[in-house]
């Protein structure tokens, strides 16, 4: 595939990650008002119980790419990439305006972790850019990828916060009783839309990226055996693979007890040490974190990594990340600016994160001849147990401590997010430059 017929198929993955982000980020700015009332209809009052339940959804959605991505990576490997890719932009589309009809916490946990298990999108588009891309274009198209993310996240969280409650934000044609009853389901139909979208623009424009030749021949009987492999086997790896893995596992098992928390503090009331922000606040917020990675990630990555050693930029990465995580809890509402700049450490560390230690660890993989899709299912896979513990643990280390006192403060969970993402540099020490590895391809 010439890089001019690549154009269309790099596009469409643009697309694919965008309309994945901003479903898995439309849910941020109303999140935690939808299951506190679907916790409350369930008997559940006291703020701990409600709590601890938006842990619970936020962690579904990735129990099920958890058990699920592992499989839908290696199938890549053996049916091709494209079938996988169709069927997560499918599951995309069902699922999204199923959860804005959710009446129930069990409802709302189910349609959570089908749309995560039918999900495998992220690790098989790394694969797929894997395919089509020599290592001088890696970082580039790894950063578009990025690029994705970061504008998902900025749209995302914008547009849930915006159609959040239409019959009272925008009256007309919603003021009625059933939007009343409903007011969460405009943001998640507008994402479905779009995903489905995104599926009939992949089903003119996107071609299969791995000939049958270069298929995996390898048969896998059941999910869950795809799922034990990828995690005990992991031992199997090259010890940079694996380093790369487990340091990707720390920063987001960093980064999502982040999002499990950070709306419920700044939505804390400023008598008690919160911003008293709304939903259109914050996602205002993370609109501004996305801009950021967009502007990192899709204009700066690229020049960057032709002045710098890619693994450099990954470390300073994580350390800006850590920086602004342990800061969150002490903004206070003036001055704005301030706010912004500790998001500003969370946006940056991440852009520089993201695209570098994508580009190292499929550099590595190709290096010594490892099924792309394969190493990024493992990755993904053990991701989606960082994002299943991430706010599970946020949730109960917040409704332990949000009352408490001296050093077991709401503060305590945005210090140990921070301390992880630490963690992460300590992981990869001795890791070898990737640019070792040149003279092998």
């Amino acid at each position: 595939m010439t890089e001019e017929n690549q154009r269309s198929p790099l596009f469409i993955l643009f697309l694919v990650v965008l309309i994945d982000m901003i479903g898995f980020t439309l849910v941020i700015p109303f999140l935690t008002y939808f299951v506190q009332d679907l916790a409350e209809a369930g008997g559940f009052i006291d703020m701990g119980s409600r709590d601890w339940w938006v842990g619970i959804v936020l962690a579904s959605y990735t129990l099920g790419q958890f058990l699920f991505t592992p499989l839908l990576g290696s199938l890549s490997d053996r049916i091709g990439r494209r079938p996988i890719l169709m069927l997560g932009l499918l599951c995309n589309t069902i699922f999204l305006i199923s959860f804005g009809l959710a009446s129930a916490l069990w409802m709302a946990i189910v349609v959570r972790f089908l749309a995560g298990a039918g999900n495998g999108n992220i690790a098989v588009t790394r694969a797929y850019i894997g395919d089509i891309s020599s290592r001088e274009q890696l970082p580039a198209r790894m950063g578009m990828i990025g690029a994705s993310f970061g504008l998902g996240f900025m749209i995302g969280p914008f547009v849930g916060g915006i159609l959040t409650d239409p019959a009272n934000a925008f009256g007309g044609p919603f003021a009625t009783d059933w939007w009343e009853a409903h007011p969460y389901f405009l943001p998640c139909l507008t994402a479905g839309l779009l995903s489905a979208v995104s599926f009939l623009l992949a089903i003119r424009m996107l071609p299969e990226s791995l000939p049958k030749e270069k298929r995996s021949q390898n048969s896998e009987k059941t999910g869950l055996q795809v799922v034990l492999r990828n995690l005990v086997g992991v031992r199997d790896l090259s010890p940079n693979v694996r380093r790369l893995i487990f340091v990707n596992a720390t920063f987001l098992l960093a980064f999502t007890m982040m999002h499990a928390t950070f709306i419920l503090f700044t939505a804390m009331p400023i008598e008690n040490g919160g911003l008293g922000y709304d939903e259109r606040m914050n996602g205002y917020i993370f609109a501004y974190v996305g801009l950021i990675g967009v502007i990192v990630q899709g204009g700066l990555i690229r020049p960057l990594t032709k002045r710098f050693d890619v693994r450099h930029l990954m470390v300073a990465g994580i350390v800006l990340t850590a920086i602004g995580l342990g800061w969150i809890p002490y903004l206070n509402p003036t001055p704005f600016a301030i706010g912004l700049l500790a998001m500003t450490f969370i946006a940056v560390g991440n852009g520089l994160y993201q695209p570098t230690q994508s580009t190292m660890i499929t550099t590595e993989a190709r290096a010594i001849s490892l099924d792309l899709g394969r190493v990024m299912g493992a990755q993904e896979g053990f991701g989606a147990l960082s994002r299943i513990i991430g706010p599970v643990l946020a949730a109960f280390i917040w409704a332990a401590t949000v009352d408490g006192s001296g050093l077991w403060t709401y503060h305590t969970v945005f210090r140990i997010a921070g301390l992880i993402a630490i963690l992460g540099i300590f992981i990869q020490w001795g890791l070898k430059n990737s640019k070792e590895y040149d003279s092998k391809e």
